[in-house]
Formats: C-alpha cells, structure tokens, sequence
C-alpha cells in the first residue's frame, strides 16, 4: 500500500457541515414544511379526540438498535417549531455510539404537541442516525489506511445539508455540497469536450482559467478543479494539466493500484502547482468492498450508499419512567 500524507495537507478541503446558526435556520424552515405535511392545515385529530387538552407528559427517545446518534440539535429546533413550550433534552451527544436501548433524548410538555411532532422529529433523528451510522462502519472499514471516506450529493432533495451534517456526525468527510462551490469535470462534460476534439486536459485547462477569470483571488485558490476518469490512460493525459483531484470511476482494484503508481510517478504537474494530484475512487464502495479499495492507495474513496441505500436507525418515543406530568 502506498505511503501518503493526509489529504488535508496536500490540497484545499471541500467545505465541511458543521451545526450553526445557518444550519438551525435551514431545519426550521424545513420543520414548518414537514409538520405542513403531516398536519395539513388543521391538527391531530386522534389526539384532539382522545387527549385531555391540559395534559402534560414527558417522554424518552429510545434507541432501538446500536449505532451512532445524529440529529439531536436539530430536535431542538424541529420541537420549538411545533410548540415553542415543549423542552427538548439530549440525552447524550450528537455523534456518540450508543448501544440498543439507550435513552437519547427527552421530550416534555404538552402531551398534544408531543404526540403531534413526533414522527416529524423520529423521521429526521432515524434517518441523519442511519447515515451517521453507515459512514461510520465505512469509516471503521478503512481504519488505519490513511484512507479517507466522502458523501456524494446523492441525497433526498432538500435533505442535502442534514445528510452531510450527518457524515460528519459518522466520522465522514465531506465532498462538495453542490455545483457552486468545486469544479468536478464529470464523464458527460469530457464526453461534450471530446466531440469537439479535446481531452481531459484541456477540460481541466479551461476549469482553471474560468476559475481565475471569474473569482477573487483568494476563492479562486480555494476552488478545487476535480476530474473524473474511467481509464488509466485518461488518467495518464490529465496529470499533466495538474488537477486538484482525479476521481477513478468504476476501477477494479488492480488498476487502481496501477493508477496510483502512475500518479506517484508523475511527479508535481505544472509549474508552480506544488501539491501532489489526490486520486479519489468511486463506484460499488460498501462496507465489504472498501477496505480493499483503500489498500490499493487511493487517497479517498467517495460513496453514496449511506445516504441512498443505507437503513435508517430504528429510534422511538415511548413513555419515560415519570410517564404523565400533573398539569
């Protein structure tokens, strides 16, 4: 396995999720969307019918299966939305692994607003905890690799800012957040290039420019070109044009190996560009299937299968020991 220094000191990071007052903002405006839908624009009529209007409750969030939480400042946010009375208490941290059984979080107030909110708030601890859980096994798969796991933006529409928190949350990196902030030169951009004559260099060539010409300095630094590639001799021809990253698509493991020592052989590109290419892999990476996609000496390996495929954590809101509060 090849030898190499953590992508971080080699080359400028995508942006990475963190939770902030922009990230609160984002989950309160889709809170309002999501309660829109399970309440429509009257109520809970089960409750209503069977609930003493003045009852008050505090209930436990349970984690039914092992695996790592994710989405419990988000709860925060998605309770006050529905009733700004209901106390919402984390019970450990986002991020932790916690075993089958563990108590998460807490929720208290009124009992209808608890019941009215929570399979809004289930859905989104579940699913940020499944992903967060996936990237973690990836992320424990590649342990001592050097190998580093990215999201793609293989996500639910909409979802994109809480599954890559979730990564993160999971021991994952982060890959680009959307078109707007990295330049990744994809199979159907070199397709439209290569009917006009051109290869992968001039693609990455052109990313370069437009990225000086349209940016201030210190973003156009920032701004990884990336390039996706499905041979080896397509990565041979884009080595030379010196692009932050090269994606290797669909490789088998043996040449991926075999673009490795290309790209360590090459040495550092154009003039004055002094970090050495990251090769980033792709394609069927799962659990079982990365550990050998790191030892081939990739730097990363992206995958969209905590987000598109993996199941979400089985977490539920049953009574806590204190059961009903006297209003």
């Amino acid at each position: 396995m090849a030898t190499r220094p953590p992508a971080a000191d080699i080359t400028p990071e995508f942006g990475q999720a963190e939770w902030n007052d922009h990230l609160a903002d984002h989950v309160a405006s889709r809170a309002r969307e999501w309660l829109a839908e399970d309440l429509g624009h009257e109520c809970d009529w089960t409750s209503v019918a069977t609930v003493d209007p003045a009852a008050v409750a505090m209930l436990d969030v349970v984690c039914r299966r092992p695996g790592v939480i994710a989405g419990l400042a988000a709860g925060a946010i998605v309770s006050g939305v529905a009733d700004d009375r209901l106390e919402w208490r984390p019970r450990v941290a986002d991020g932790a692994v916690v075993a089958d059984g563990t108590v998460v979080a807490t929720l208290s107030g009124a009992t209808r607003s608890i019941l009215a909110v929570e399979r809004v708030l289930l859905n989104m601890v579940g699913r940020m905890s499944g992903v967060a859980t996936a990237t973690r096994q990836l992320v424990d798969a590649v342990e001592g690799t050097g190998c580093r796991v990215y999201d793609t933006r293989k996500t639910v529409p909409g979802w994109r800012l809480l599954d890559k928190l979730a990564t993160r949350l999971g021991g994952g990196w982060n890959h680009r957040a959307g078109l707007y902030d990295a330049i990744l030169i994809k199979d159907n951009h070199l397709a439209a290039l290569a009917a006009a004559g051109h290869g992968p260099a001039e693609a990455v060539r052109r990313a370069r420019a437009f990225v000086r010409q349209a940016f201030p300095a210190d973003r156009a630094a920032a701004t990884l070109v990336e390039v996706e590639v499905d041979s080896l001799d397509q990565l041979a021809a884009v080595l030379p044009a010196a692009p932050d990253i090269v994606l290797l698509d669909n490789m088998s493991l043996a040449d991926l190996a075999r673009g490795v020592a290309i790209r360590d052989g090459h040495g550092l590109g154009e003039a004055g560009r002094r970090r050495q290419v990251i090769l980033e892999a792709s394609g069927g990476i799962r659990p079982a299937t990365v550990r050998a996609v790191a030892e081939t000496g990739v730097d990363r390996v992206s995958s969209g299968w905590p987000t598109h495929d993996a199941p979400w954590l089985d977490v539920a809101l049953d009574w806590g020991r204190q059961g009903p509060m006297s209003p």
